[in-house]
């Protein structure tokens, strides 16, 4: 045992020392928030609620069926069910997610190339029955109305989720190749 150690433990130094910690902190206000009255906003790309992104032009669900979002969902909780119509395309009869067996990592988000999937940011959901947390279509396109909206989303998936032209562009003072997409020579 070092001298140092020795005068730490005769003295009770680090107990003084938390002591002192706790009688700064003792006197001032808390930090806790009122909170049905006093609601925090999400935080920007937060992961909640699930919602199926609607297209603009015809009003009905982006989604194509592919399947690709169930397929990497570590949890199992995407369920896709499809037809084939008349014209031999693929329609999404029913698209259902357990909620309560979902674990929010948003792979279903970013394995989407229709950007038909979303995380929205409510947050506030609670129920007492476990059918309120089985996800139809219907509950999911509903719950896109209602917290998301085309800005809201153009600007979610700019953010967080699709990479933009400005990441994949060539560094600057970048040795390129004759021939490349930026069009320098090097030699």
């Amino acid at each position: 045992m070092t001298f140092r150690q020795l005068v730490k433990t005769v003295f009770l130094t680090e107990i003084f020392q938390g002591m002192a910690l706790t009688l700064k902190t003792f006197f001032t206000h808390p930090v806790t928030r009122q909170y049905p009255k006093e609601k925090r906003p999400a935080m920007p790309g937060f992961r909640g609620l699930h919602g199926l992104v609607r297209d603009q032009q015809t009003g009905e669900a982006r989604c194509v069926g592919c399947g690709l979002c169930a397929a990497i969902c570590p949890s199992q909780c995407i369920h896709i069910y499809t037809a084939d119509s008349l014209d031999h395309k693929k329609i999404v009869e029913r698209y259902e997610i357990d909620v309560l067996r979902c674990v929010f990592c948003g792979l279903c988000v970013e394995a989407c190339p229709y950007a038909a999937v979303v995380l929205t940011e409510h947050y506030e959901y609670s129920d007492y029955s476990r059918e309120a947390f089985y996800m139809t279509k219907d509950k999911l396109l509903a719950n896109w109305d209602k917290y998301m909206g085309w800005e809201k989303n153009m600007e979610y998936f700019k953010k967080f989720w699709h990479p933009r032209t400005d990441d994949l562009g060539f560094p600057k003072n970048q040795a390129v190749f004759k021939g490349s997409a930026s069009g320098k020579e090097t030699h």
